[in-house]
């Protein structure tokens, strides 16, 4: 064999060990990507393990239902800064608000987001038992200025208790700061439970009736 022969074989088997090790290299960086959103999705869920461990705890043996929203009310806020919280419990002739007052909302055209759902639009927000988000909202006849709710991130999240729902929550804040999924799955791990605790707050107040 001459050298030009030799030259030629040894320049294929460089470019087929460079060819390897870029294959190899991009195997290592998928499966470290791999890894590291493995983690944080368990970091996220232990996050929201602890989030309703704690709350859960702060409810036990609460049956005044203003004292348990106001609990629920600081908990929502706590993680989702500036939002602004309003329950809407349904009641026997449409629905109750509940708002912290520590809760500042923000103003839209002289209305609160809160006021632009009216009793049909809320029933349709509560029959749906699912999370909303301002556009869905839209769809389902939400009417105010489309051009100042832009300024506006809003989610609901079901009060679900199948097969009547509770009711559910609204939470808004300035689209700057957005609502993403993080916080809102987070709110909704222990809605299931705050149902059934304001089930029990009007069951024992009217026990006492």
């Amino acid at each position: 064999m001459d050298h030009k022969q030799r030259h030629k074989r040894l320049r294929l088997l460089i470019n087929k060990l460079n060819k390897d090790r870029k294959r190899q290299a991009k195997k290592i960086d998928i499966l470290c990507n791999d890894i590291i959103a493995a983690q944080r999705s368990f970091i996220q869920a232990l996050n929201t393990v602890s989030f309703a461990e704690d709350f859960y705890r702060s409810i036990i043996g609460v049956t005044d239902l203003n004292k348990l929203l106001n609990i629920a009310d600081r908990y929502i806020r706590d993680e989702i800064p500036d939002a602004n919280v309003t329950f809407f419990l349904r009641q026997a002739d449409g629905f109750k608000l509940h708002m912290s007052g520590n809760s500042r909302p923000i103003t839209l055209e002289k209305h609160r987001l809160e006021n632009c759902l009216n009793g049909e639009l809320a029933e349709a927000i509560s029959q749906s038992n699912k999370i909303l988000t301002l556009d869905d909202m839209f769809a389902m006849g939400l009417q105010s200025n489309k051009i100042g709710l832009s300024k506006l991130s809003a989610v609901t999240v079901p009060l679900g208790d199948f097969p009547r729902s509770a009711g559910f929550i609204l939470i808004y804040r300035t689209s700057s700061i957005e609502l993403t999924s993080q916080y809102v799955d987070k709110i909704s791990a222990v809605t299931c439970g705050l149902s059934q605790a304001i089930q029990a707050c009007h069951v024992a107040l009217q026990s006492t009736n």
